[in-house]
């Protein structure tokens, strides 16, 4: 069988054989080493999927249910890479059910992932609350039908999920058998370093938001509503076109109560995710878009990874991308990774000493 003849199904089912290591010489070789082959002079096309969820805040098996039934629809629909929104076990809120949220980083969320890659013959990724070691990142996995996997930790945490975990230190490239994927989780998309780490090393963009807006009870004609959505809005186009490459983005909708925070434990913060979950080509042009705001779903298209990325806008010297960032919420950013750090040291790390979140097991692992 010649490179150049493999459908994608097949290539994926080479993958998780191990097949690959003797047809094409190094199992993890990149798309660019793959198109150099005789007669193989197109770029990689792949079906992917984006999901949308409407999470329960919290509850991690419900939400793993969800994104079960949802990744079995995309594979329905022909997808071959499929990517959950970031923390897609629990989303996010300042409440004590988010403590419940963190999982073991080999426990059920990842053993349903690699469950499903495996059974199915598809590639998939999301992130959640993963605790190794005493510590707690927000972890992007991607998880490949023969078991393999690559992680991404967020680089710096957003306000209140300052509280349940830390920033990492990777530069979130994932060294894929497709070639280097960048991994980027929520306002990841917004800030500048993380262009400028992923610029002329990647070949696509894996993404998820669990992205909140202002309270319920906010000024209804405030401008930061309208302000914060064209932020997610644009930001998935324009990393698109800052790095040259396509960029697949998952999300979650739906309404979540929550608290304000530490220092007002007390004081409600009811409010939404956004959704906005899309797909989008290397030149920022939307393939594929959800834009109920409401409701779960799946979107689905048709990606070419380029062997060459050709960058079409700018990386900002600024450390934010979006110019309409009020600046009382930079600060608050800053603020909070004192403000929740004190959170986690003493509430999130003693609940992680008393070996709670290895207490339950679901069916499928017993």
């Amino acid at each position: 069988m010649s490179a150049s003849s493999i459908t994608r199904r097949q290539f994926n089912r080479l993958l998780a054989s191990g097949l690959m290591a003797g047809s094409a010489g190094v199992f993890g070789q990149t798309v660019q080493a793959q198109q150099q082959l005789p007669g193989n002079r197109h770029p990689v096309q792949l079906k992917v999927a984006a999901i949308q969820m409407l999470p329960t805040l919290g509850d991690v098996f419900s939400n793993m249910n969800q994104a079960e039934q949802l990744i079995l629809k995309a594979i329905q629909q022909g997808a071959e890479w499929i990517i959950l929104p970031e923390m897609f076990t629990s989303a996010v809120a300042f409440h004590d059910s988010m403590l419940k949220a963190i999982q073991p980083l080999d426990g059920p969320p990842l053993q349903l992932l690699k469950k499903l890659a495996y059974k199915n013959n598809v590639v998939i990724g999301g992130s959640f609350l993963a605790a190794r070691s005493q510590q707690v990142f927000n972890t992007f996995v991607l998880v490949f039908p023969d078991g393999t996997m690559f992680q991404h930790d967020k680089d710096m945490p957003t306000y209140w999920e300052n509280c349940y975990y830390q920033g990492g230190n990777d530069d979130g490239v994932l060294s894929t058998p497709i070639g280097p994927v960048g991994s980027v989780l929520c306002w990841e998309l917004i800030r500048s370093q993380t262009a400028r780490r992923l610029f002329n090393k990647v070949n696509m963009v894996v993404s998820g938001s669990c992205w909140w807006t202002l309270p319920d009870d906010a000024d209804p004609d405030s401008p930061r509503w309208s302000d914060n959505l064209k932020m997610l809005q644009n930001a998935p186009q324009k990393v698109a076109r800052m790095l040259g490459v396509p960029v697949i983005h998952a999300s979650h909708v739906g309404n979540f109560e929550g608290f304000f925070s530490p220092e007002l434990p007390d004081v409600p913060y009811h409010s939404s995710y956004l959704g906005e979950t899309m797909i989008v080509d290397a030149d920022g042009t939307v393939l594929a878009r959800i834009s109920d705001n409401r409701t779960e779903g799946v979107v689905t298209a048709e990606i070419k990874l380029v062997d060459k990325p050709t960058p079409t806008e700018a990386i900002p010297e600024a450390f934010w991308i979006p110019e309409e960032m009020p600046q009382d919420w930079k600060e608050a950013w800053t603020r909070w990774f004192e403000r929740g750090a004190d959170y986690f040291n003493l509430v999130t790390q003693p609940y992680l000493a008393t070996g709670q979140i290895n207490e339950y097991t679901p069916e499928y692992m017993r």
